[in-house]
């Protein structure tokens, strides 16, 4: 029986369609440096490209 990779667990969601959901890095502090289009771009869930979210249905399975 394959183990769900708790690490991955921790940082992606499935949709209900089956998209993996994820949220942008760099959004928690020293966000100064960053324009505001970045910051406000961060804001919103990213959808993970097909390829590697095979991988992560994968690991998550």
């Amino acid at each position: 029986m394959k183990k769900t990779h708790k690490g991955i667990a921790k940082r992606f969601k499935l949709t209900g369609s089956g998209k993996v959901k994820f949220r942008k890095p760099s959004q928690r502090h020293l966000r100064r440096k960053r324009t505001t289009k970045q910051v406000r771009a961060g804001r919103q869930d990213q959808v993970l490209a097909e390829g590697m979210a095979r991988r992560v249905i994968r690991a998550l399975s």
